[in-house]
């Protein structure tokens, strides 16, 4: 595999300095059509290419190289990072495949996947955010979860995997293969005192109170959308609860979907003013590599989840010694994964409220839309509250969006914290930019290399900064492929450990090399699928 990743660059390196038309022959062997392409427009007249975000603003001009390669590239390539969570089926289509008719389906038990809500406090008193998705669970064959199974295995099958591996594969192919029922009403939902205010129902952790009060039957408003989701406030009564501008403490409900076999949740009432910790979950709380598609696809769908280096101690820690800490998980894996995910985050790190991505985001441009989405419906939930966002540098949507936030929400953004994943892990070749950040206080972002690195922060009076940790930042583009950019410095903690990769590009690259460079890195990321 690495000799032909090698082969890939020097193709990639070669193309960079000859026109991106005609399509090279090196690449007329290209893998073989994706029926989920989303097609781009073409930028005929691209703007220099040091003026514009290699990962998101190129994006068209990499589709139009390779729908001139004449190759069937699936659509998230051009993002930068490789989505494989992507195209899931859904209802009918899950249906279809699966042999149901009506009568099967009619005979299923309803299921809900009920995501661990935020509330907030109004005048008007405690509104929850309810959301999730109805749905109902084929009983689907061994074997035919197997064959499902294969699909999402690159390099392998089922039968080679050992047992627990083999478990996990067809436990989360079941999860995909399910039937969103549309327009459907949602059960009343109970709500009562949480039993368990921590990580695994432990005591303590993130500003939790022991909560009183609350026991109530609540009914949504609306029905589901027809990919079965739902997502709407509902204010509910107090029966005991303590008003949000009476407490700094975080109450927690339990909350269960009456009549669904499926459907239990933990409701976390976050009062308006304090700290809340919003955090990627891939790559910087478990170890995925999403830009490493054959390692992120076997990590995902087989091996168990595991936790990327001490970060539940990071975390832990935060959850004691920070008062009133409310912790925010959000991941862009589409919903039918999400069971994985809340269950791995519940039994390794502090408990907390829940985001993913809805299924009416599906394509890419909504995929990298969807984290800011999300992290902006908290923002403007909580105006008074502080926010420290967590993440790693191999998406380009939190290297464009995280900085802008700052501005944007000026006074709420304490503290932005980045593991660069291509600092310590030669498998990134994603590049990623830097250069949102050049008027932000250093005070106020880090970018990290080990989950140590997060130790000895005052975060709770906006100190985010470890002095023990370099940065070198130059404000471009930072690990560009195939040699573009100076030689790697061994610095611990640097953001840019390319070197001045920025000044290089603005010299030698013109706007087709590049895209030519990115199309040609795109490709052989695409041979190991």
């Amino acid at each position: 595999m690495r000799s032909t990743i090698s082969r890939a660059f020097v193709q990639a390196s070669l193309l960079s300095f000859a026109s991106a038309s005609p399509a090279p022959t090196a690449f007329a062997n290209a893998a073989p059509a994706d029926p989920v392409i989303t097609a781009s427009p073409v930028q005929h007249n691209p703007s220099p290419v040091v003026a514009r975000n290699i990962l998101s603003d190129v994006e068209s001009d990499v589709d139009n190289v390779l729908s001139g390669l004449g190759s069937g590239l699936p659509s998230w390539v051009a993002s930068g990072v490789p989505n494989f969570f992507q195209g899931f089926p859904t209802g009918d289509a899950v249906a279809s495949s699966l042999g149901l008719n009506d009568d099967d389906l009619a005979a299923l038990p309803t299921n809900v996947l009920n995501i661990d809500p935020y509330a907030n406090w109004t005048n008007s008193g405690w509104n929850v955010r309810f959301h999730g998705n109805v749905y109902k669970q084929p009983n689907t064959s061994v074997s035919t979860l197997n064959k499902l199974a294969d699909v999402f295995l690159v390099n392998t099958s089922i039968s080679d995997l050992p047992k627990s591996q083999a478990d996990q594969a067809r436990n989360l192919t079941a999860e995909i293969f399910v039937v969103q029922q549309p327009e459907a009403a949602v059960n009343t939902i109970h709500l009562q005192p949480a039993a368990g205010q921590g990580s695994s129902g432990q005591p303590g952790g993130g500003g939790s109170s022991n909560t009183t009060g609350g026991i109530q039957d609540v009914t949504l408003p609306y029905n589901t959308t027809v990919e079965g989701d739902f997502d709407t406030f509902v204010p509910i009564s107090s029966k005991g609860l303590t008003a949000g501008n009476e407490t700094s403490a975080i109450q927690r409900l339990d909350v269960h979907v009456k009549n669904a076999t499926i459907g239990n949740s933990t409701a976390y009432l976050v009062p308006p003013t304090g700290i809340t910790i919003i955090s990627d979950i891939d790559d910087i709380l478990r170890v995925t590599k999403i830009y490493e598609p054959e390692q992120g696809l076997i990590n995902s769908f087989a091996r168990p989840f595991t936790a990327w280096e001490n970060m539940p101690d990071i975390y832990r820690n935060w959850s004691t010694s920070l008062p009133d800490l409310h912790f925010h998980y959000l991941t862009t894996t589409p919903e039918q994964v999400t069971r994985s995910y809340m269950e791995f985050i519940y039994a390794n790190y502090p408990g907390g409220s829940f985001d993913t991505r809805p299924l009416n985001f599906s394509d890419v441009s909504a995929t990298l839309s969807i984290r800011k989405f999300l992290i902006q419906k908290v923002f403007e939930t909580f105006p008074e509250r502080k926010f420290i966002l967590v993440a790693d540098t191999s998406n380009s949507d939190v290297m464009r969006d995280y900085p802008k936030m700052a501005t944007e929400f000026p006074g709420q953004v304490q503290c932005i914290l980045l593991r660069n994943t291509s600092g310590t892990d030669s498998g990134d070749k994603f590049p990623y930019d830097t250069s949102g950040f050049k008027d932000l206080n250093q005070s106020n972002y880090m970018f990290f290399l080990h989950a140590d690195d997060l130790t000895n922060l005052d975060l709770a009076n906006g100190d985010c900064y470890n002095k023990s940790i370099p940065q070198n930042l130059t404000f471009s583009y930072q690990g560009l492929p195939g040699g573009l950019g100076a030689t790697p410095t061994s610095v611990n903690g640097s953001a840019n450990h390319t070197g001045a990769a920025s000044a290089l590009l603005k010299e030698s690259a013109s706007a087709k090399s590049l895209v030519a460079l990115v199309a040609a890195m795109a490709t052989a990321t695409f041979m190991f699928l």
